[in-house]
């Protein structure tokens, strides 16, 4: 197990590292441009964008509680540093196997069952989704009317917006997800074997968490704190940019379409170690698009992306401390 973990954290750096090689030759861009990029960056830039940075901690850690059933909930704290910890595990292993980490550190560090960590876990990602998309459906119409560019992207606008709400509809209902999956098991005649029995078994108690997910109100409060969350993102991205170089032409709606090209393509399970290389070429083209120059969008993608990295790891390695204490005290 220990020389697999280590052979696909080899070939995540193999792959991070071949695509920045082949971003900065294609860019034009250097060591020193990347550099110049984060030496432009002052202390009282980057202290907002922590500041961001802990705000979104604070909002995704909060809808990950509401997610669980109040008897199994753990304390704010808890919840908080598991929040921290996963994202830090999801951020740096390869093609997102870091995302079930939730699981395992909600059950271990908080009692809570596989279940329902898990239900918890999905129904996020699809209100993480769901605003995504309105967000830069917003984005695409707000800049659309002024940018020739992003004019032929118009188009896009209507479709991201109802896919956008046909997600909505779908964190209302999450249960439907495993409901469906339920009855194909059936159809196909799965329970005849022991392992199809054991499928049918774990889909029965999925659906039953993420019914469990579905209280009265709870799913307008988590959209409500998905929107602000995306809100942060965007903030902390255009809070960078515009401290790393990117011209003041680059305003918050100009940094959404940018960023959120970047969220998308990091997003990809091909993406290499803490998604260097795909991160950055979603930032390019957004940029791009947008009018600044590749070698100037490249640089400060990367610049970005480290002082995110810098940052996930710093909470990540707070939160593993402070769960070690958790775990001593129990």
């Amino acid at each position: 197990m220990q020389r697999s973990t280590a052979l696909r954290l080899c070939l995540s750096l193999l792959v991070a590292g071949l695509l920045l090689a082949l971003l900065s030759h294609w860019g034009g861009v250097g060591l020193s441009d990347f550099r110049a990029a984060l030496a432009r960056l002052d202390g009282r830039t980057y202290a907002l964008a922590l500041l961001l940075h802990a705000g979104i901690y604070g909002l995704r850690s909060w809808r990950f509680a509401l997610l669980l059933p109040r008897e199994q909930r753990p304390g704010v704290s808890v919840t908080l540093a598991v929040s921290a910890a996963h994202n830090l595990a999801s951020y740096v292993l390869p093609a997102k196997t870091g995302e079930v980490s939730l699981v395992l550190y909600l059950k271990t560090y908080g009692g809570v069952s596989a279940s329902a960590g898990l239900a918890s876990l999905l129904v996020s990602r699809l209100f993480d989704l769901a605003v995504l998309c309105a967000w830069v459906a917003g984005a695409v119409a707000w800049l659309g009317s002024d940018n020739t560019k992003l004019a032929r992207l118009l188009p896009l606008v209507l479709p991201l917006g109802l896919l956008a709400i046909a997600l909505a509809g779908l964190c209302m209902r999450p249960h439907w997800l495993s409901s469906s999956s339920l009855l194909l098991s059936r159809a196909l005649r799965l329970s005849r074997y022991a392992i199809g029995r054991a499928v049918v078994v774990r889909l029965e108690r999925l659906r039953l968490a993420l019914r469990g997910t579905s209280g009265p109100g709870t799913q307008l409060a988590c959209l409500g704190i998905t929107a602000g969350q995306w809100a942060l993102v965007f903030g902390f991205y255009a809070v960078l940019a515009r401290g790393v170089g990117l011209p003041d032409s680059v305003g918050y709606g100009e940094a959404v379409f940018g960023s959120s090209l970047a969220v998308l393509f990091n997003l990809l399970p091909i993406n290499g170690f803490a998604g260097f290389g795909t991160q950055e070429l979603g930032w390019n083209i957004g940029f791009e698009l947008l009018g600044v120059p590749r070698d100037l969008a490249l640089a400060s993608g990367l610049a970005v992306h480290l002082v995110q990295l810098a940052n996930v790891v710093l909470f990540g390695l707070v939160a593993h401390l402070a769960l070690g204490f958790v775990r001593h005290k129990r």
